[in-house]
């Protein structure tokens, strides 16, 4: 990746809308040119794709929880990440180290609905041991992933 694919990824990841025409004129390059460089940064797998950032409460979803999930054992691994995988309400599932297997990012309704996700989902999956759960109260910061921490934001 080089300087001008850095300026790039920056400039997509703050305004993922971005025309060609646009772009091109930032990276000093023509509309077809920075075009066929994004192309080869999605070829590459450095861009995987591209999605609106909703807000959950216009949805009716106003509640956040983390719930750290620990399994019986090894074997039911897989089984329990099929089960994940289907269940709308699971945002991230992370494998972790320390006391717990897996820590999920869940977004449901309300306590009625985490009550319900926790009790006749996450709990009737075979091999679940143990939930612990942290509701948010709230959010100070949300991201997503961005490049910005290890390399230069561009310039102008």
């Amino acid at each position: 990746m080089d300087e001008l694919d850095t300026k790039a990824i920056s400039l997509l990841h703050q305004n993922g809308r971005i025309s060609w025409a646009e772009l091109a004129q930032h990276l000093h390059l023509s509309a077809p040119a920075a075009a066929e460089r994004v192309r080869k940064l999605e070829e590459r797998g450095i861009i995987r794709g591209y999605s609106a950032l909703l807000d959950p409460a216009s949805f009716g979803l106003g509640l956040s929880a983390f719930v750290a999930v620990t399994l019986n054992k090894c074997k039911h691994r897989k089984p329990f990440l099929r089960a994940i995988k289907k269940l709308p309400e699971v945002l991230e599932c992370h494998r972790v180290t320390g006391e717990d297997d897996y820590l999920l990012k869940v977004l449901v309704r309300d306590t009625t609905h985490l009550d319900q996700l926790l009790g006749d989902s996450l709990r009737a999956i075979d091999g679940v041991q143990r939930t612990k759960t942290t509701v948010v109260l709230s959010t100070l910061k949300e991201t997503t992933f961005s490049h910005s921490h290890r390399l230069p934001a561009p310039s102008e």
